[in-house]
């Protein structure tokens, strides 16, 4: 196809000149299965086809695509330049993802991993609750979970004593095998998992009585952990290297466990922040009073002042959650509520009665608000 009668590659695709990898594909696929010469029968089925795959291999090409997009044709053309020569685009024999758009007709064309090859183990999950100061301060649990092990009378290898693992003859142990189909006058290769072997790539002739075989049993198990300072309700500490066995040679999984912090009966937590509410009595909101407050390192004094209000919140530097990078701690809010007394004495009622005729000067919030009807 002569350069001057060529088409934009984006027009060729439909998309616009900003469209992203996955919308290049998505063109591509949708494109090439509706002009594929074996499909489409109109007469320029074929070329529409061949310049679709041309499109397709210059725009999926980071640096192919950039340098049409500076210079166009000329870009990605070696026979614009002088001694050039060959087909820029290696041939459209090769449809590049085309296998991929007929690859659900065959089992995939894409080739499978090496069941030979080390691989690592899944990670195991587990559960543990803990107080509220063991979170904030750190702690050692011993934790309950299971993995897959190798099982321990065959050394993983799922044969019986006295023999060994063999090589599957049918797949040479590459765990899988080729198959061609004709699809549309086209042959189509795939590769699905050896039926003899089942992927794995070996038969064992005299299974493993206890493991039937696989080479791996579930078993429990404990492990002591170490928790950090400051970890908080939710998060997921992980222990390298205590999860499934790997296959092959490859490392073993991770042990990953979520914590849950108890609920406490005095404090509450935001982050590395603390809060309590703290009941005062009506005298010592009104006179103000030096008053012992609970922190989670002990009880700690503060005074307040005079005509407390209930809701008025104080905050205690540094008594909060300390950080899990050792440096620093959250601060410990506390809001007092004032007790209103209750079984009071003849004696106690009368006094109350005289604090109430002393007149509106002792209660300037309830002043103002009958004020505003007025």
């Amino acid at each position: 196809m002569a350069n001057e009668n060529k088409r934009d590659y984006y027009e060729v695709l439909g998309i616009a000149k900003d469209a992203s990898e996955a919308d290049i594909k998505r063109a591509y696929r949708r494109m090439a299965a509706k002009y594929h010469p074996d499909v489409n029968q109109e007469p320029d089925a074929e070329e529409r086809f061949k310049e679709i795959n041309e499109a397709n291999e210059v725009l999926s090409d980071a640096d192919k695509r950039a340098r049409y997009d500076q210079f166009g044709f000329a870009g990605v053309d070696p026979n614009f330049n002088s001694g050039a020569g060959g087909n820029p685009f290696g041939g459209f024999g090769d449809f590049g993802d085309l296998g991929d758009i007929f690859g659900s007709f065959f089992g995939g064309g894409r080739s499978r991993r090496n069941p030979n090859a080390p691989q690592r183990g899944e990670d195991v999950g587990a559960r543990i609750e803990i107080t509220f100061e063991e979170a904030a301060f750190g702690t050692k649990k011993e934790v309950s979970a299971s993995r897959i092990e190798n099982c321990d009378r065959c050394n993983g290898s799922g044969a019986a004593d006295g023999s060994q693992p063999q090589t599957c003859t049918r797949c040479n142990g590459r765990g899988t095998i080729r198959t061609q189909q004709n699809f549309m006058g086209m042959v189509m290769q795939s590769d699905s998992a050896c039926p003899e072997c089942r992927g794995s790539g070996k038969i064992i002739p005299n299974p493993c009585t206890r493991c039937k075989g696989k080479g791996k049993i579930r078993r429990s198990f404990k492990t002591m952990v170490t928790f950090p300072q400051g970890i908080d309700d939710g998060q997921t500490l992980r222990v390298t290297g205590e999860g499934c066995v790997g296959t092959n040679g490859g490392p073993n999984g991770n042990l990953m466990v979520t914590v849950q912090i108890k609920r406490h009966p005095i404090f509450t937590r935001q982050g590395q922040s603390v809060y309590i509410e703290m009941p005062i009595s009506f005298t010592q909101a009104a006179l103000g009073a030096e008053i012992e407050v609970p922190t989670i390192d002990g009880r700690v004094k503060y005074t307040i002042g005079e005509g407390t209000q209930t809701g008025t919140t104080f905050r205690l530097r540094g008594k909060g959650i300390p950080y899990v990078s050792g440096s620093g701690r959250g601060d410990q809010f506390v809001t007092v509520v004032v007790e209103t007394p209750s079984k009071l004495t003849k004696e106690q009622k009368e006094l109350l009665r005289k604090l109430e005729q002393s007149g509106e000067a002792s209660h300037p919030k309830r002043k103002k608000f009958f004020d505003f009807f007025k």
